[in-house]
């Protein structure tokens, strides 16, 4: 990802770190990186600090005091490529895991988009099979009956539809496939990650 695909929250904590690390040769804390862009909780710090991990500029070690490093900034890719991120559960939520290819769709995508590999089965009455290569456009914000990359516990991601309760406290990730239920978590459970725009399949 580059950074002018990055929320503005998201950028100020990138720059807010890579400023500091510069003047002090280590990295700050969730605490430092609240009060530097203007919010309270250290826990919204972190979900800023998590999403950067995702997308390749930090990695964090757990456990760590000032646990937060700063990865070195990939070579801009190109434009008629996406970044081919490995498989995505449609079925029991899998560990999402980056790969390092890249599939060339010429410019047919934006460069704010990437392709994961379906795996499961629970998307099928979408017309999204086992072994699917889909197309996803990076949101943190989706609308009811959109089809989303979704972040379970900032461990597990899926593939499924998207419903908010009407309270918004709840999130239903509603599956394809009538032999299987929907699964349903505490809002705050459940990170955005997009949404689905293509597909792509090898007869």
């Amino acid at each position: 990802m580059r950074t002018n695909e990055l929320t503005d929250n998201q950028r100020k904590v990138l720059d807010f770190i890579q400023s500091y690390v510069e003047v002090n040769e280590v990295s700050p804390k969730l605490q430092e990186i609240a009060e530097a862009i203007g919010i309270t909780s250290r826990g919204v710090a972190h979900r800023y600090v998590q999403a950067l991990v995702d997308a390749g500029f930090l990695e964090t070690h757990s456990g760590k005091h000032r646990g937060i490093r700063l990865l070195p900034s990939e070579p801009e890719r190109s434009a008629t490529a996406l970044p081919f991120l490995g498989k995505i559960a449609a079925g029991k939520p899998i560990e999402a895991i980056a790969g390092q290819d890249e599939i060339d769709l010429s410019n047919f995508f934006g460069a704010n988009s990437y392709a994961i590999r379906v795996q499961g089965e629970s998307m099928v009455e979408a017309g999204i099979m086992d072994g699917d290569i889909v197309v996803i456009e990076f949101r943190e914000t989706a609308n009811d009956g959109d089809i989303v990359v979704a972040l379970i516990d900032e461990e597990e991601a899926t593939l499924k539809r998207f419903k908010r309760s009407q309270q918004g406290r709840y999130i239903k990730l509603i599956p394809e496939n009538s032999d299987m239920e929907p699964m349903v978590y505490e809002a705050e459970r459940v990170r955005i990650q997009g949404v689905l725009i293509g597909q792509l399949r090898h007869y």
